[in-house]
This record gives C-alpha cells, sequence and structure tokens, in this order.
C-alpha cells in the first residue's frame, strides 16, 4: 500500500463526516452559494493550488478560511461584522478589498455570504488542506449505494408476539424492538389517541363530542372499529387537504413574494396554493400530482376547468427565488433553470443534482453532464411570474391567462376602457421616445461625438422610459381591452425553441463548453422515454421521476408521511437520501412502504390510514430510563415521540377552543389585494396588520412573504419558504414565550376563549373545568383546581380580565402546544 494511502482516506472521510453532521440544508446552501464564489473568485490567490498564497489567507479548506491569514481571520462563525471576508468583498475598507482591482462582487452574493457566516459558517469541506481530491462517486459504485436501488419486496418478519401487530409494518417493527430485547409502549389513553390523530391528520383539535363518543366505544371494547370510523371521517374532511397540502406547500418552497434584494409580490401565486389543498383533498394519485405540477401545460385537459388547473400547477415551477436585480438576461436564466433543478431534484429524489452546477457533486452520483442535461430541459422552458420592470427590478415576467370560468375568483382590478386606451397611448409615447433616443445616441457614435453633460439627461431620461413602460405593461397585462379583469396565474410553458444547453465550466455563462444532450441523470435506473426533438422534454422528465420502477420518488413521499406522522423519517433525513443523509432505520420497512404506495395507486390517504391504523401509532409516549439508555433518539420507535405542534396547529387550535375559528376557505390572499409590488413596504401600510395575521382563517391562508412572515409562524419554525422543506426544526426559545404573553393575536383569542366559558358556564369550579376540556381534552386535577382557585382568590376579582388572565396561562403552556 502506498505510504500516502491511509492519509489520503482520513482526509477524504473527515470532509465526509464533517458533511454529514451538518444540516443538509446548510450543506446545500454552502455547495450551491458558497463554494462556487470561492471557487470562482478566490482560490486563484488564495488556495493550496495557487501559485503564491497571496497574505497567508488560504480559503480552500474550513480551517483555513476560520484562521484567515496576515490580517486576520477571514471567517468569524456567526459574527458578520468581524469576518473580514465579508469587508472585504463589500468594499467597506479602500485597503482591503477582494478580488482587488476589480468591481465589487453582486449584492446578491455578498447577502449569501453574510447569511451563511450569520448561520455559523457551516462548511463541509475537509478541516485541513487535501493531499488529493476525492473523485466524485462514479455511476457504477453509486449504483450499489442503497437509496439508488431499486425496493424490494420483504416478507413481513416472524415476530415473538404476532398478536400485537395490526398492519404489516408493525411487524417489521416489532421484529427489530426484539432484536435489541426491546418491547413496545403499551398503547396511549383513547383520548390521547384521538387528539394526536385529529392533529396529525387535520391539524385541529378534535370536539368534546368527538373525544366523548370515541371514549365510551373504546371502553365498550370498540377502539378498533372506533379509530377506522374517526379515520375515514378525517380522511373525508376537506380540512385534512388543509393540513397535508400545508406539507407538501413546505417542499414546493411555496412563497408569495421574490425574495432576495427587491423582494416584489407574486400576488397570483395563492391559486397554486389552492391548487395543492384541492389535490390532496380530492387524493389525486401522487404520480399524477408530481406531473401536473412539472408538466401541466402539455397534459391533455377534458374541459377548460381542468386546462385552468393544470396550468396553476405548473407554479411550482415558478416561486422560487428570484434575483431580480440581474442585470445580465443569460445569468438570470441560468440562475432560473439552476433553481428549478435544484427545488425540482429535492422536493422529488431528496437529492440535489444543482450541486453539480459548477463540479461534479462532491458527495453524489451526479455529474455536471447529469446537471446540463437536465438544464437543457428547464432552459428550453418558459417561466411566466408576473413582476414588471421598475426602479427595483430589472426582470420583467409576463402571466400566463387563464380560460374564463363561471365564478371564479380574479383579484386583480378591473379599469375603465378609457384608461385602458390612455395607457396604450402612453405606452406608444415611451416606444416612440426609446426610438428618437436611440436615433440620437446612433449619431453621436457615427459622428464620434462627446456627448458631455447630455450623457447624463439620456441616462436619466433612458431609465424614465423604462421604469414607467414596465409598470404600464404590468397594468395591461392584467385587463383586456375593455378593462375586465383577466384570470392569471404563475406557472411554465414550452418555449418556442427548444434547445440542448452547453455545459458552464465552474458554471459561469462567460465560459460555455460541449453541448450537453438533454436527459436525466444517470446513475438512476428508471425506465424512460425518448425525448423528443421539439418539446422540452419537461413530460418525459416527469414521467421518467413517477415511473413505478424509480428508486427514490416513491421512497421519497412515504419517508415524508412517516416523518409527519411520528415527528421523525424512517430516513431521518428526510431532505436528503444521499451519500451524506442517514440511512434507513428500517430499510426493508420503507422498501414495504414505498411498493405498498406504488401498488395502491399512489393513493396519499390510503398511505396515511395504513400507517395511523398501525399499532405502532398506537403507542403512548412514556418514558422508560432503561429504554432511553439503549435508543435515546427513538430510533426503534419503542413509543410515540413526544411532538411540539407545528404554528400553523397552535394558532388554529386557539381559534378553535375560542370559538373564533372560521373553516371556509379565504378568497385570494392578502398580497394579491395588496398596492405596488415591493414587499419591502408592507410595514408602511396601515391597512395591514403588524403581524400580518389578524385573520379568523385557517394558517394556511396566511400570507407567506419571504423575509417578512407573520409572526406565529415566524417564531414557531416556519418551513423557510426559500428552500425545499420536510423536516422543520424545532426550537424552544424565550421569543415564543413573550409572544404567547404579549402577541396581539394571542391576547384576543384568550378574551374571546374567557368570553366563551364565562358564557357557556355561571360557576367558577365549572369554568375552570370548561376552559381544560376545550384547551386539554380532560378535567383539571385536584392540585390544578386549587391553583386555579389561590388565582382567583389572590385576584379579588371575577372579572372578564381575570379570566382572560387564567386563560392566557392555559394557552400558554406546554400541554396546549404538544401534541401529547
Amino acid at each position: 500500500m502506498s505510504p500516502l494511502r491511509p492519509i489520503i482516506c482520513l482526509s477524504a472521510l473527515t470532509s465526509f463526516c464533517a458533511a454529514a453532521t451538518l444540516p443538509a440544508e446548510q450543506v446545500s446552501f454552502f455547495e450551491a452559494k458558497i463554494r462556487p464564489v470561492l471557487v470562482k473568485h478566490c482560490y486563484e490567490c488564495h488556495s493550496a493550488e495557487a501559485d503564491k498564497v497571496k497574505g497567508g489567507l488560504l480559503l480552500d479548506t474550513r480551517d483555513g478560511i476560520r484562521a484567515g491569514g496576515d490580517s486576520g481571520p477571514a471567517v468569524v462563525p456567526g459574527n458578520p461584522a468581524k469576518s473580514l471576508l465579508l469587508t472585504a468583498i463589500s468594499h467597506t475598507d479602500p485597503d482591503l478589498e477582494m478580488p482587488p482591482k476589480k468591481a465589487r462582487l453582486p449584492q446578491a452574493v455578498i447577502a449569501d455570504i453574510e447569511a451563511w457566516i450569520k448561520m455559523g459558517a457551516p462548511d463541509p469541506r475537509e478541516a485541513t488542506g487535501r493531499i488529493v481530491e476525492r473523485p466524485p462517486v462514479d455511476i457504477k459504485s453509486g449504483r450499489e449505494f442503497w437509496s439508488f436501488k431499486k425496493p424490494v419486496q420483504h416478507t413481513p418478519p416472524t415476530t415473538g408476539n404476532p398478536a400485537w401487530a395490526k398492519r404489516d409494518l408493525d411487524r417489521f417493527i416489532l421484529a427489530k424492538l426484539e432484536s435489541s430485547q426491546l418491547s413496545p409502549t403499551p398503547d396511549a389513553e383513547p383520548v390521547t389517541l384521538l387528539r394526536r390523530l385529529y392533529f396529525d391528520l387535520i391539524g385541529l383539535p378534535p370536539t368534546h363530542a368527538a373525544t366523548t363518543a370515541f371514549a365510551r366505544r373504546a371502553r365498550a371494547g370498540e377502539l378498533d372499529a372506533a379509530l377506522e370510523a374517526e379515520v375515514d371521517a378525517l380522511l373525508k374532511s376537506e380540512r385534512f387537504g388543509e393540513r397535508w397540502g400545508r406539507h407538501w406547500l413546505d417542499v414546493a418552497r411555496f412563497a408569495e413574494s421574490s425574495g432576495r434584494e427587491s423582494n416584489l409580490a407574486f400576488p397570483h401565486a395563492w391559486r397554486y396554493r389552492d391548487y395543492v389543498i384541492d389535490a390532496l383533498n380530492a387524493d389525486v394519485p401522487f404520480d399524477r400530482f408530481i406531473t401536473e405540477q412539472i408538466a401541466g401545460d402539455l397534459l391533455p385537459a377534458k374541459d377548460d376547468a381542468e386546462r385552468a388547473r393544470l396550468l396553476i400547477a405548473t407554479g411550482f415551477l415558478a416561486f422560487g427565488t428570484k434575483g431580480l436585480n440581474e442585470m445580465n438576461p443569460a445569468q438570470f436564466d441560468a440562475d432560473l433553470v439552476d433553481e428549478q433543478i435544484d427545488s425540482v431534484t429535492r422536493a422529488v429524489l431528496a437529492s440535489s443534482v444543482a450541486c453539480a452546477r459548477c463540479h461534479d457533486h462532491k458527495y453524489d452520483p451526479f455529474s455536471m453532464e447529469d446537471y446540463y442535461a437536465l438544464a437543457g430541459i428547464f432552459g428550453s422552458t418558459r417561466t411566466f411570474f408576473g413582476t414588471w420592470i421598475d426602479s427595483e427590478n430589472n426582470v420583467g415576467g409576463n402571466l400566463i391567462r387563464l380560460p374564463d370560468l363561471p365564478g371564479q375568483l380574479i383579484p386583480n382590478k378591473a379599469i375603465p376602457a378609457n384608461r385602458v386606451a390612455e395607457l396604450k397611448t402612453q405606452l406608444a409615447t415611451l416606444n416612440a421616445d426609446e426610438k428618437a433616443q436611440e436615433a440620437v445616441l446612433k449619431k453621436a457614435v457615427a459622428e464620434s461625438r462627446d456627448l458631455g453633460q447630455e450623457a447624463f439627461e439620456l441616462l436619466r431620461n433612458a431609465l424614465r422610459i423604462i421604469w414607467t413602460r414596465g409598470g404600464v405593461e404590468g397594468q395591461l397585462e392584467t385587463v383586456d381591452d375593455s378593462g375586465r379583469a383577466l384570470p392569471l396565474c404563475m406557472g411554465v410553458m414550452e418555449k418556442e425553441k427548444v434547445s440542448d444547453a452547453r455545459l458552464l465550466e465552474r458554471g459561469e455563462i462567460a465560459h460555455p463548453g460541449k453541448t450537453v444532450a438533454r436527459g436525466f441523470p444517470r446513475v438512476i435506473e428508471a425506465d424512460a422515454a425518448a425525448l423528443p426533438a421539439g418539446q422540452s422534454g419537461r413530460l418525459e422528465f416527469a414521467r421518467w421521476l413517477t415511473n413505478p420502477s424509480h428508486p427514490l420518488t416513491a421512497r421519497v413521499m412515504a419517508n415524508r408521511v412517516w416523518r409527519h406522522l411520528f415527528g421523525a423519517g424512517l430516513v431521518s433525513t428526510a431532505d436528503n437520501f444521499g451519500f451524506t443523509g442517514e440511512r434507513p432505520s428500517h430499510p426493508e420497512l420503507l422498501d414495504h412502504l414505498a411498493l405498498k404506495f406504488v401498488d395502491g395507486g399512489w393513493s396519499v390517504k390510503a398511505l396515511v390510514r395504513e400507517v395511523v391504523l398501525s399499532r405502532t401509532y398506537r403507542q403512548a409516549s412514556t418514558y422508560r430510563a432503561d429504554y432511553f439508555q439503549k435508543d435515546p433518539e427513538n430510533r426503534l420507535l419503542w413509543r410515540a415521540n413526544k411532538r411540539r405542534l407545528d404554528a400553523e396547529v397552535i394558532r388554529d387550535s386557539m381559534l378553535a377552543v375560542a370559538g373564533q375559528l372560521d373553516t371556509s376557505r379565504r378568497p385570494g390572499s392578502l398580497v394579491a389585494e395588496l398596492s405596488g409590488q415591493s414587499m419591502s413596504l408592507v410595514g408602511f401600510d396601515k391597512k395591514v396588520p403588524a403581524d400580518l395575521d389578524g385573520s379568523r382563517y385557517r394558517s394556511v391562508y396566511l400570507p407567506v412573504i419571504r423575509d417578512r412572515l407573520p409572526d406565529v409562524l415566524d417564531l414557531f419554525d416556519f418551513a423557510e419558504p426559500s428552500l425545499v422543506t420536510g423536516d422543520r426544526e424545532i426550537t424552544n426559545v424565550p421569543v415564543q414565550a413573550l409572544y404567547l404573553m404579549n402577541g396581539p393575536f394571542v391576547q384576543q383569542q384568550t378574551a374571546a376563549l374567557a368570553r366563551r366559558i364565562t358564557q357557556e358556564q355561571h360557576a367558577a369550579p365549572e369554568r375552570i373545568r370548561r376552559a381544560f376540556v376545550l384547551c386539554f381534552h380532560r378535567l383539571p386535577d385536584d392540585t390544578e383546581m386549587k391553583l386555579a382557585a389561590a388565582y382567583f382568590k389572590a385576584a379579588a376579582s371575577d372579572d372578564e380580565k381575570t379570566w382572560t388572565g387564567y386563560c392566557q396561562a392555559l394557552l400558554a403552556s406546554a400541554e396546549f402546544r404538544n401534541v401529547d
């Protein structure tokens, strides 16, 4: 063996472990946003490969970038102000400007590096300099990795307690427990189980009548039948689509603004939100659901309503983040395609091919050829996102005209016909002004004449034309010639010209290389149709993703469902099925669920039903110290996981117990009702509540504005709407307690709950019991009754304010915001 071999292996292993211990989204952010910038702008002078390392600064390793060079640390994790790298690229210090003697990097790049430093500068690279570059995983060995192999049907194992199992999946769980000398926890109490079921399936607490009836049937020995009846009723409820639709909206990185520097409104994004809710309620087969979102415009439609639905579905590809300040159209298009590739592959495959934009993927078997094969598909697609050019936006994006349908909601406003004529006249005048100005410039060039001060006037006039015309065109797009408001949506359609993509060296548009034929990642063996010459190939890509032979799609979705019902997936890294992700705790069970999902017609409801009717799901969350010592993360599922409610469920539950919840669908969205397109000014709109709430509709209908979420969503770990998120973080921080004490929404609901119980009951003890039943689905014990009595005695009052304070204590309690 070469004496260097152990060192090389150790170096590769160190890098691999560093990536594996970081959250998947942080690794992805570094690979997509940070590493390419360092490679492009810094490595020439500050890497081990540089002819001469300048300033003693190495930026190609984790330790190097943190240690810094002669001037001090380049990056101080969590502290942008002390990070010299940020100072240098911002050009705020004339003695420390990087890249030297070149223009400052784009603001978007600087913002990304600042965000990276704030999140702790997560860096999956080797701690120290490489001896050799670890080669990418090749296709042949990649196909041997567990997630790239086709699922295999496994016979449910024999167990020592066959009577315990209610479903085949239980036998997989029990066998693993028995092999570790563990046993399942006894079933949860019936009311606890029902509360869990309601929160998981519809995101709302059960009513007192429902819990009473369910407990009665359980005492009569009819638990199995009662549970099946409740599950079937909840799956049929329209509330199911609102709850599970929100799960998919997390994955789809749904948002109603562009994010990044400009952060302009997407006032028509809400149509996609409603599409998802309706699709989940209708139990649209998951393979069809995915196909509609990637290529709905290419599918046949039986009528105008179906055509509108399919066009709206493609909004999935349209509402990603946009760098609308980008001046170079080719760069904007390349970044748009990159975002689409990243979102589709993360959402469906739990793997990002986008990490191969600038170099072969560092950890997974995806090459640059794989990336640019997909880039040709999405590059042959036109994206409609609906922003117009103005002082904050250099990129205009049209919208898709929907068919006219009876009773159709159209939030954009009609304008008088004479106003339409005025706008068209104004547009013609602006275009004429532009042509006249171009003639002046051409003449000056032909005469080699220096324009002097006139050049500034021409520039000012050019900006006036461009920015004014953008707003005029934006208004005209929303109405017909008579001024009637038109139904519009975000989405995608085919470009007139279909072409393969050029492979860009280091991902730079200025360095195009060979042409790469459109196609799909080669490591994944799944049946695929030939791509038609005259179409982008999106439809064929969607069908390849959803082919029953595909090793990832069904597995990933089955794991997402499991995660939402148990608090952790069988693969705990729900968005990373690659080499740096966790391995499945029960691989045979995951295969079993994936194959059952496909064989069952890709029905999400059927898969949910299968899992919640299992004995595993029934377990109590009781703590057992000896079991905890053996399996502290509960990966073997010896009990139900303790889980905090999602932000939306906390809010909706407050509305429900206070009797304030409006379960009807909110028409449109708050964002569609705002004037102007800049979201940076929304805080100055007096008509908009300061916390972006003030609504009694379900939380799924709250506005999702990037970088400006409603308070309750922002504080209780809502999914970052710029990223594919299948596994939200859960935090417990002081600001949450402050919100529960002082938040206007919380105070409104506690007051409403106090009014409800004082109107329904007259005696204080009965009011207390009623409050407990509403909030916790149980009666207070003796200690809790004594504490309540002491509270009211100390207050020396029985007025509404005192009851409001008591109700606030209940709604702010840990019991209220936890599943069980």
